[in-house]
C-alpha cells in the first residue's frame, strides 16, 4: 500500500470512530431519557453505558461516556428527565454520572491488560459498577451533608444503592447479550 493510501486508510479508520463515539454518547443520552416507573424509577443510563463500552471497547466507549457527561456538563438535556447542566453534575446524584467514567477506565484498563474474554468484560464491567456506585455514595454523602445534615452510610446506600443492584446487574447481561447479537455488525 502506497504512503498515501496509508493515510487515506488511518484518516477514515479516525473518522469512523469518531462517528462510532458520537453514536455512542446519543445512545448513551437516548437510554437516560427512557425511565421505567417503578417506587424508585430506573432508566436505561447504565444499559447503555455497558452496551456502547462492550461494544466500541475501552477507549471509544470511555471517550462516548465523557462526551456524554460533558454535554449534559454544558447545559444539554442529555440526563435523565431530559434535564442538563453543570447543577446536575454538582448535586447529589452526579457524582454517579460522573463515575461512568470510573466504569469506563476500568473496562479499558481491563480489557487493555487482561485477554478480551467475555468473562473479563463482565468482570470489568462489575467492578466499575462497583466503583461507580462507590464514587456515587462518596458524593451523595458530602453533597447531601452540606445541605441537609448528617446521613448514615446505610441510609444513603439504601437510597442509592440497594434497590439499583439487581436493576444494574440484569441491564448489564442484558448488554451483554445484546452486544453479542451485534458485534458483528460493528468490526
Amino acid at each position: 500500500m502506497s504512503s498515501a493510501g496509508a493515510v487515506k486508510t488511518r484518516e477514515n479508520s479516525r473518522v469512523l470512530d469518531l462517528v462510532y463515539i458520537a453514536i455512542g454518547a446519543a445512545l448513551i443520552a437516548v437510554c437516560s431519557w427512557i425511565s421505567i416507573p417503578t417506587a424508585v424509577p430506573f432508566t436505561l443510563q447504565t444499559f447503555a453505558v455497558f452496551l456502547v463500552l462492550l461494544l466500541l471497547g475501552g477507549e471509544r466507549g470511555t471517550i462516548a461516556t465523557l462526551v456524554y457527561v460533558l454535554l449534559g456538563a454544558v447545559g444539554v438535556p442529555v440526563f435523565a428527565g431530559f434535564t442538563g447542566g453543570i447543577g446536575i453534575l454538582f448535586g447529589n446524584t452526579g457524582g454517579y454520572i460522573i463515575g461512568f467514567l470510573f466504569t469506563g477506565l476500568i473496562y479499558m484498563l481491563f480489557t487493555r491488560f487482561f485477554k478480551k474474554s467475555r468473562v473479563i468484560k463482565v468482570a470489568a464491567l462489575v467492578l466499575g459498577l462497583a466503583v461507580c456506585y462507590a464514587f456515587g455514595t462518596a458524593w451523595f454523602m458530602h453533597v447531601y451533608m452540606k445541605s441537609s445534615g448528617e446521613v448514615g452510610l446505610l441510609t444513603v446506600l439504601g437510597w442509592c444503592v440497594f434497590p439499583f443492584i439487581i436493576p444494574d446487574l440484569l441491564k448489564m447481561a442484558l448488554a451483554v447479550v445484546v452486544s453479542k447479537r451485534i458485534e458483528s455488525v460493528i468490526r
